[in-house]
């Protein structure tokens, strides 16, 4: 596979992915599984890591999904939303958000990948806080 565009930022491709992102945010606060499960790939390979669960493949993230309460988690508000398209098939979106109820500052972070036959889905996605101890 050879990536012929690489044009970075085509307005309406990064359109696409920030509509998916914000239905998959909402779909976490209504706990709306089956919006989760749509939006990564169905795969073995897709990996999700969490504040404390490792999700190596959809079986497992599915999982982790359905154990999960709803509500609206440990986001209380956005800090900043980043979007980065790679032409027309690669994307990545990073969030920094203030941690509900905490003075503490969280990260999340998805990679898509634009299948010809399923269209958008993520295949990598983490979730962290920032510690106030540096580990170095």
């Amino acid at each position: 596979m050879t990536m012929q565009d690489t044009t970075p930022n085509i307005p309406e491709i990064v359109e696409e992915v920030r509509l998916i992102f914000e239905r998959y945010e909402q779909a976490l606060i209504d706990k709306d599984v089956a919006v989760l499960d749509t939006t990564f790939w169905r795969s073995p390979h897709t990996i999700r890591y969490a504040l404390h669960e490792n999700g190596y493949g959809f079986d497992e993230i599915h999982k982790h999904r359905v154990a999960r309460p709803p509500g609206p988690g440990i986001k209380s508000r956005r800090i900043r939303l980043e979007i980065l398209t790679i032409g027309r098939d690669v994307a990545t979106v990073n969030l920094e958000f203030k941690v509900r109820g905490r003075e503490q500052i969280g990260r999340q972070s998805q990679t898509f990948v634009r299948f010809p036959d399923i269209g958008w889905k993520v295949i990598a996605a983490h979730v962290s806080t920032v510690s106030e101890d540096a580990l170095w």
